[in-house]
């Protein structure tokens, strides 16, 4: 199996005992075993791991230094481990002391960097001990009985993973206004290890968490941070062992505090992802802050990544937390609301049209467009709701309708879409499921459309005849409000000209696996008695189209039997959009998802395959989309995040699924 871009890092916090350089060798050498047990290949090691950061004026003394040199060598030439790692060590050159981290790769050290800011206000006292990285004379040092590069001018190179370049940087440097991983991403850097001995006091570890994941996210990399525990020094300050892995701007994952044995926190880092906004980001380069580095390579024995040990959301739209749901939820309604709010102040607050189905997506539009009404002082009377019942339309849709736009206060409007569609349909000479039309009744037609066999029950024309005449008639009765969601449109699931026009739609960039949560966080927060029952009854309702008549007896017909489960539907198109991930990839990420309900590999790659066929297929619906707010990562807009030819092929894509 391939490992498809990921590096299975580790941050490590060994116990140690104070200037015990032997004693502390042995508890990394464990912990590196362990790591390279579970598949790591970076480990992360605390700030000066090798002595003990509070030593004090011990590092001083040139014997605990002679010993620091000497376990080194001795653990150069005596771990099996494959991967890269990072070690805090004290070394001296040209008389002066530098907090250093030297970087091992099988048997070899690859390089060194020393410390570029010491701290030395309040409990700090780096400066009584150390010299900053800025005052060494010599690009390279003798250490460990070889003569190797040093500097923060760095960077380590995998020639097996060319997305791996690694930076390194120590504690106090993540504190600086301008960090050197800064410096190291604007030069190709993409992972970053910070070896670390941050004391704990009250409030410091929520800031160094938000720290860690805020730096990772402007430098759009990896971010592995490892710090001493509390087998330190406690004469004056305590120290907690918090590891932390971030990725882009979020945790991945992170320790407990104050463990009193050894331990490793593990994580698979994607690196495309890295490349991948790295590439959109046309901020990301800057010239005047580029400096030269050295690139160190180095190859490291790779690893297949199966389990991945990082979650991959199978919802990725919908955050599990359910304070984090309801507060996105809150942000994405108040943003719809002010979108249209703008539009509609704009052109005079004029009455508004909009269809109402008894779907989600109508219910969604239609709140948001009450809420609008509310913002800008005007009676709901000027929303002119219409429901246009169709040959397929249910009871129990027909109901839900007419019950939210009564509770809502609307101007409803009823309007009986078949006989119009049955007269254009003979007009035009269309035989729908090969019925001749010639003395056709609504009724009569409506009957046979019953007897219909699954097999026999698609016509395209027929379909599109229903779609434009609602939308005909919804444009004549004002400025007309869309409700189709970005799914649909990824998909090409709309008539052209029909549901995918309208003259505004708040819900053009909501995923269908949100919208639902939307509907039923309104209801929830928005409404009681009838209302709050009839939306949730809108959330439990069949996805239909609701185009044909279901015999009695019968399932009511599937959207999702047509164009894929749309919890798969948002998943592609999350990974494929956002990320940019190849099919294969989406495929190997499907299966380590944990979905509402079971699939085969089959069935997710049919399924994403027939994604693929439509999204290509369907670029020219999207060209042309009316004006709607981006709300979350990913939007299909002409005009912002999605530019495509309308002819573009997609066979390298379908090939990638063989």
């Amino acid at each position: 199996m391939p490992n498809f871009n990921f590096l299975r890092v580790a941050a490590a916090s060994p116990e140690l005992r104070v200037a015990d350089p032997v004693f502390n060798a042995e508890r990394i050498l464990t912990l590196l075993d362990r790591a390279g047990d579970a598949g790591a290949e970076l480990v992360v090691f605390p700030e000066l791991g090798l002595t003990g950061y509070t030593c004090h004026d011990l590092f001083h003394q040139p014997q605990l230094i002679r010993a620091a040199d000497a376990t080194l060598l001795d653990l150069l030439e005596n771990n099996s481990f494959q991967g890269v790692w990072v070690l805090g060590v004290p070394v001296i050159q040209n008389g002066m002391l530098f907090n250093a981290a030297a970087v091992i790769c099988q048997g070899e050290l690859l390089g060194v960097v020393p410390k570029t800011h010491l701290p030395n206000y309040r409990e700090f006292y780096d400066a009584r001990y150390f010299h900053p990285a800025g005052h060494a004379t010599a690009n390279s040092i003798e250490l460990a009985g070889r003569n190797v590069p040093f500097g923060t001018d760095l960077l380590f190179a995998c020639r097996n993973m060319p997305d791996f370049v690694l930076g390194v940087e120590i504690c106090e440097d993540l504190w600086a206004p301008v960090p050197p991983s800064s410096l190291q991403a604007l030069a190709g850097g993409t992972v970053f290890a910070n070896l670390s001995a941050s004391n704990e006091v009250i409030g410091k570890t929520a800031y160094r968490r938000e720290l860690v994941a805020g730096q990772s996210g402007r430098l759009i990399g990896g971010y592995v941070y490892a710090s001493s525990g509390p087998s330190e020094s406690t004469t004056d300050l305590v120290f907690g062992g918090h590891c932390i892995i971030a990725e882009n701007g979020g945790i991945l994952k992170q320790s407990d505090r104050f463990l009193r044995s050894s331990h490793v926190t593990l994580a698979d880092l994607d690196l495309d992802r890295f490349q991948r906004d790295r590439m959109t980001g046309t901020t990301f380069a800057n010239p005047s802050l580029t400096r030269e580095f050295r690139r160190i390579p180095f190859e490291i024995e790779t690893t297949a990544k199966a389990p991945l040990l990082r979650t991959v959301d199978a919802h990725p739209f919908v955050p599990k937390d359910e304070a984090t749901l309801r507060e996105r939820c809150e942000e994405i309604f108040a943003t719809q609301v002010c979108g249209l709010a703008k539009r509609l102040e704009t052109i005079g607050k004029p009455s508004v049209g909009i269809g109402v189905s008894g779907g989600l997506d109508s219910t969604l539009a239609l709140l948001v467009v009450a809420k609008t009404f509310d913002i800008l002082n005007e009676p709901h009377a000027k929303i002119k709701a219409l429901t246009m019942p169709g040959f397929g339309t249910s009871t129990r849709t027909l109901g839900n309708a007419h019950r939210l736009m009564k509770a809502l206060g609307v101007t409803v409007k009823e309007i009986d879409i078949r006989p119009m569609c049955l007269a254009e349909m003979q007009a035009l000479g269309h035989t729908p499921f090969g019925i001749p039309l010639a003395g056709e009744t609504v009724e009569s037609f409506t009957h046979r459309l019953k007897s219909l066999t699954k097999e026999q029950n698609s016509d395209l024309g027929f379909e599109n005849v229903q779609a434009r005449m609602r939308t005909s008639l919804l444009m004549n009765t004002g400025f007309t409000i869309g409700t189709g969601d970005v799914s649909e449109l990824a998909l090409g699931w709309c008539t052209y000209n029909a549901d995918h026009m309208s003259m505004y739609n708040p819900n053009v960039s909501i995923p269908k696996t949100l919208v639902k949560f939307l509907v039923k966080w309104a209801a929830e927060n928005e409404f009681d008695g009838e209302a709050r029952e009839t939306l949730h009854d809108i959330v439990d309702t069949e996805i239909s189209p609701e185009l044909l008549p279901t015999p009695d007896g019968h399932e009511p017909q599937s959207t999702e039997a047509s164009v894929g489960p749309y919890e798969l539907v948002d998943f592609f198109l999350y990974h494929f959009l956002r990320w940019g991930c190849p099919p294969e990839k989406i495929l190997f990420l499907a299966s380590q998802a944990t979905f509402e309900k079971p699939y085969t590999a089959e069935e997710i790659r049919n399924w994403l395959k027939k994604f693929l066929t439509r999204f290509f297929a369907n670029q020219y619906k999207r060209s042309c989309l009316p004006d709607g707010p981006k709300v979350g990562s990913i939007a299909v807009s002409p005009r912002g995040d999605w530019r495509m030819p309308s002819d573009a092929s997609a066979a390298a894509w379908l090939e990638g699924l063989e």
